[in-house]
């Protein structure tokens, strides 16, 4: 497998992952608004809140999380080609033979 083939290859497992954590995430703040609805005691609530707050922040920092690694592969990437251009790019030095490499000496 080549290297975009595999960076193609984790872009999209990231997307499929981030997507899953979305839903996640939205389900979670509907969750958080049923409970502003619901009928229970106040402290009660409250911890509720600060439970579901606390997943939210949760799925949040995971995404934050995939989206840092996502560019990091990026710009690894990105020095890699670089680095091979760099490479093809250098001029290649052919060894010149040195003095006293060319002369005939007889004793």
């Amino acid at each position: 497998m080549t290297s975009s083939a595999s960076v193609s290859s984790q872009d999209a497992q990231a997307a499929s992952q981030i997507a899953a954590l979305v839903k996640q995430m939205l389900q979670l703040m509907q969750q958080l608004k049923d409970v502003a609805a619901q009928d229970m005691d106040a402290k009660a609530k409250d911890l509720q809140v600060k439970l579901l707050q606390a997943q939210i922040q949760l799925v949040q920092a995971q995404i934050a999380a995939i989206q840092r690694q996502q560019q990091q592969a990026q710009w690894d990437q990105q020095r890699v080609a670089q680095a091979d251009q760099d490479a093809q790019a250098a001029p290649r030095v052919s060894r010149s033979p040195g003095l006293g490499e060319n002369l005939d000496t007889y004793a």
